[in-house]
């Protein structure tokens, strides 16, 4: 019998429902900063407000009907990331092994801009960054909810101090989730390319299908 003829199919670097995911919850984040800032404003504990401009849902009422929204979003959009990235592997091939070695290892040649870029392979300083925000949505949700709720959740409200406290800690985690947004976004701006990956899936090589020497130079 004649052998089959060799494949020539290339891999997706990001599979579809990774891609679905992450831009649900980039709607979702962004609207959580931009009215949970408008709610901040309704009642600031710290010397500062933000602009008008950089806010949604212009007054309370409608702030905490766009918070509220966004929340559910990013919680279920979340659960599903989570547990497909656990149940494919995802993130014991992309985020895993970690230590401290390799982020410093990589932060420092970062620095020095001698750390290459791999399509569809984070380096260290990625994983880390990645788990973080990860570790800071789930927090986030959490002291959000205590927030909300304070009397029907009194036992999340007193595990993270009280109301005040749990404001305080669900701002926090939040400029986390804000602060590696604009660290996500730079690092899109200096490696342009990455980007159509994350939007038509991009493709990696088969053992078979080798890229080639132009288009690894890309």
């Amino acid at each position: 019998m004649p052998s089959d003829p060799p494949p020539t199919s290339r891999m997706p670097i990001h599979p579809l429902a990774l891609r679905l995911m992450h831009w649900l919850n980039a709607i979702a984040i962004i609207t959580l900063i931009g009215s949970g800032w408008e709610i901040y404003d309704a009642s600031p504990f710290l010397p500062f407000t933000f602009p008008q401009w950089a806010t949604i849902g212009q007054w309370l009422g409608g702030a905490i009907a766009w918070h509220l929204a966004a929340i559910w979003l990013l919680m279920l959009n979340g659960a599903l990331y989570l547990g497909w990235g656990i149940a494919s592997g995802h993130f014991r091939r992309k985020l895993l092994p970690l230590t401290p070695r390799s982020v410093l290892h990589d932060a420092l040649a970062a620095a020095r801009f001698h750390l290459p870029h791999r399509p569809g392979v984070y380096n260290a300083v990625q994983r880390l960054l990645y788990l973080g925000v990860i570790a800071l949505g789930i927090l986030a949700v959490l002291s959000g909810l205590a927030v909300w709720k304070p009397v029907q959740l009194w036992p999340l409200s007193d595990l993270f101090g009280g109301f005040f406290i749990s404001r305080i800690i669900h701002f926090i985690a939040m400029t986390g989730i804000a602060l590696f947004l604009v660290v996500h976004l730079l690092l899109v701006a200096l490696v342009p390319r990455v980007l159509p990956a994350m939007i038509t899936g991009g493709r990696l090589p088969t053992p078979e299908s080798p890229l080639s020497h132009s288009e690894l130079a890309e």
